[in-house]
């Protein structure tokens, strides 16, 4: 099992950056294929980001992709998503999700998730 605490989130303009952090408790986070996940309000949470478990595969949503980076560090237990150029669609609370080793994009196929982190962004 493993625990995961966001954070980093905030309230910045468009254009600006912002870097996301989720760390993670377990000895077996390195088995964990890491994603991140965001909910705006009225909406149903969506994909967003994942990394394998190794660090050697990414995956990115349409709307994110050339603008957020995931990252992470099995060393430290922890992933990242640096977002840049943000806009204001991309408001939400951003959830950190792991699972078993196998990645996946629908957030129905994580069992494990963080408290999430608002981020906003004015126009």
């Amino acid at each position: 099992q493993v625990q995961l605490v966001e954070s980093g989130g905030g309230l910045v303009q468009a254009g600006d950056s912002l870097r996301l952090s989720c760390a993670a408790s377990g000895r077996t986070f390195s088995r964990y294929a890491m994603g991140w996940f965001r909910q705006a309000a009225g909406k149903e949470r969506e994909f967003v980001a994942v990394i394998s478990w190794s660090g050697d595969s990414t995956d990115y949503a349409d709307s994110v992709k050339g603008r957020f980076t995931i990252s992470r560090d099995n060393a430290k237990n922890t992933v990242a998503l640096q977002m840049n150029s943000l806009k204001p669609e991309d408001t939400a609370v951003y959830y950190c999700a792991a699972r078993a080793v196998i990645t996946k994009t629908s957030f129905r196929d994580y069992p494990y998730w963080g408290q999430g982190t608002q981020v906003t962004v004015s126009s």
